[in-house]
C-alpha cells in the first residue's frame, strides 16, 4: 500500500490517534480486518491501525532498504524481534543511550494501550532513524494483546532488551565457568 504516496498520506495521518479519529486509514485497512465491528477485537483493529501508521511514516532511509535475511531459514522458523530487541540493537549501536532507552521501556510497562499507542511513533522514528528495523509482525501482536496480558508482553520487551542491550547476545560466562572449576 505505501507505494502510493496518496495511500502513505493516508495511512501517516493516523499516528497516535484512536481508530475512530483516522477516517482517512480505513478504506485500506478495512479489506484486511474481519470481524472489524466486534468490541472484542477493538485492540485488535487499533494494533492494525497503529502498525499501518507507523509503516507510513518511515523515514525514506527506511523505506529505501530492507533488512538483512538469512534466507537459509525459513520465514516462520527466524527468531523474532520484539520492540525490547530493536531498543537493545539501538542502543548497542549508539542510536540510543541506554538509559533514555531503559526508561522508555519501564515507562512503557506501566502505561495504557492509549498511551503506548501516541508514543510510539517517536520511538520507532528514533529506531528507524538510526538504521534499526522493526518487525511489524511481531508490534502488531504485542500491541493487540497489550490490554489483555500488558505484563507478560512487557516482561518479553525488557527481556529482549537486556540481552541485546549490550551488543552480544550471550552472557559472558567465564566468571561462572571459572568459579564452577575452583
Amino acid at each position: 500500500m505505501c507505494e502510493s504516496k496518496q495511500a502513505r498520506a493516508a495511512l501517516r495521518r493516523g499516528l497516535g490517534l484512536p481508530v475512530e479519529r483516522c477516517t482517512q486509514m480505513h478504506r485500506y485497512l478495512m479489506p484486511w480486518l474481519r470481524d472489524n465491528g466486534d468490541p472484542r477485537r477493538a485492540d485488535v483493529r487499533r494494533a492494525y491501525y497503529a502498525v499501518a501508521s507507523l509503516i507510513a511514516a518511515r523515514p525514506r532511509l527506511a523505506r529505501d532498504t530492507w533488512p538483512h535475511s538469512d534466507a537459509t531459514v525459513p520465514w516462520y522458523e527466524r527468531e523474532r524481534d520484539n520492540l525490547g530487541a530493536s531498543l537493545g540493537r539501538a542502543v548497542a549501536a549508539g542510536v540510543l543511550k541506554a538509559n533514555s532507552a531503559e526508561s522508555a521501556l519501564h515507562l512503557m510497562a506501566r502505561q495504557s494501550s492509549d498511551s503506548i499507542h501516541q508514543g510510539l511513533p517517536a520511538l520507532v522514528r528514533q529506531l528507524l532513524g538510526g538504521g534499526i528495523t522493526v518487525d511489524w509482525v511481531v508490534l502488531l501482536v504485542d500491541l493487540s494483546r497489550w490490554n489483555r496480558d500488558r505484563d507478560a508482553v512487557a516482561t518479553r520487551w525488557l527481556e529482549s532488551y537486556f540481552r541485546t542491550a549490550d551488543g552480544t547476545t550471550q552472557p559472558d560466562l567465564s566468571d561462572a565457568d571459572e568459579e564452577n572449576h575452583r
